[in-house]
């Protein structure tokens, strides 16, 4: 018997899941495995922590995986490419192939078929194919000036707007961290455990993974506070449009377009945030109405795992 192994490495964590030729026989998650993000010696760590658990799980040995597939943030630049193949055949002896993310949505989405995936968790991208085969992609530039509507960029927007709301509402200098009457600066200052207003804008500026405020910003939206849903409902209009960008390329408006265009969304954002899954939906109606949005948030990882079973990647040497 023939096994296989798919990974989906993001900012947040990394999935993996091994399976037979027809069904998934263990899925695991680890620690992020984002290189430019974590750096070389924790992707290392994640990917043969996820690697042992799942085959473990699995009841089988790395070395009787036949194939592997790895979609990881960044795979498009070959060192990135190489740099996690180096880091997989310390673990793996059989056949691997290192994609990009977008790639290993793609085929959970929608197979070999024509499509526009939106991909929004710890950074963000819209990636698309048409029937003939042609791809294009929007965003995905990077967490530092791009992934716009990502989980990274709406924990920024959300401090640097409230933060906003407090010079125009009361003024630093009289700002009360115990009485403030805004729901999301109680979250967001647990979530980074800090108590005082300096400690808060120390922190912000210190370079953190904004991702991890993204819970908090939807427990305080859930809560009623407008400015959470506000950067939220900002968050859906910015993935929208990098949607809209990747259609038009793919998809014109004429006699040879097909007359319905299928959508999926995959990744952390639109899984933890209703909010932002219906504002999408609702921006896409305007964009284009052949857009027909897939309510199911995809798992990417299902993608590699398929993948690998197909051998449709390049086999990186």
């Amino acid at each position: 018997m023939a096994f296989y192994l798919g990974i989906d490495g993001g900012g947040s964590k990394t999935t993996c899941a091994v399976g037979d030729e027809s069904s998934v026989l263990a899925t695991v998650t680890a620690g992020p495995s984002n290189i430019t993000r974590v750096g070389e010696v924790r992707v290392r760590e994640a990917l043969h922590h996820a690697i042992r658990e799942a085959c473990t799980a699995a009841k089988i040995e790395p070395r009787q995986v036949h194939r592997a597939c790895i979609g990881i943030a960044g795979a498009g630049r070959k060192e990135v490419a190489g740099t996690i193949y180096r880091i997989a055949v310390e673990t793996l002896s059989g056949e691997i192939s290192v994609v990009g993310d977008m790639e290993i949505a793609m085929a959970a989405a929608f197979g070999a078929g024509p499509g526009v995936i939106v991909i929004a968790g710890t950074g963000s991208i819209a990636y698309g194919r048409n029937a003939q085969g042609r791809t294009a992609r929007a965003g995905g530039w990077g967490f530092a000036i791009s992934d716009e509507g990502s989980a990274h960029w709406t924990g920024r927007r959300a401090v640097t707007t409230l933060l906003r709301a407090i010079d125009q509402e009361s003024g630093r200098e009289s700002f009360d961290p115990e009485k403030n009457d805004h729901p999301l600066w109680g979250k967001l200052k647990a979530a980074w455990n800090l108590h005082t207003l300096d400690e808060f804008a120390r922190t912000a500026n210190s370079n953190p993974n904004f991702a991890d405020l993204f819970p908090a910003i939807v427990a305080a939206a859930d809560g009623g506070d407008t400015i959470a849903q506000g950067v939220l409902k900002q968050a859906g209009r910015e993935v929208a449009q990098l949607a809209g960008i990747v259609t038009r390329r793919l998809f014109a408006e004429d006699s040879a377009s097909p007359p319905d265009i299928p959508l999926a969304m995959a990744g952390g954002v639109f899984r933890y945030s209703p909010l932002v899954c219906q504002v999408i939906r609702d921006e896409l109606r305007q964009l284009d109405l052949r857009l027909q949005v897939n309510p199911q948030i995809i798992e990417p990882v299902n993608g590699a795992l398929q993948m690998a079973r197909q051998g449709q990647a390049t086999i990186r040497q």
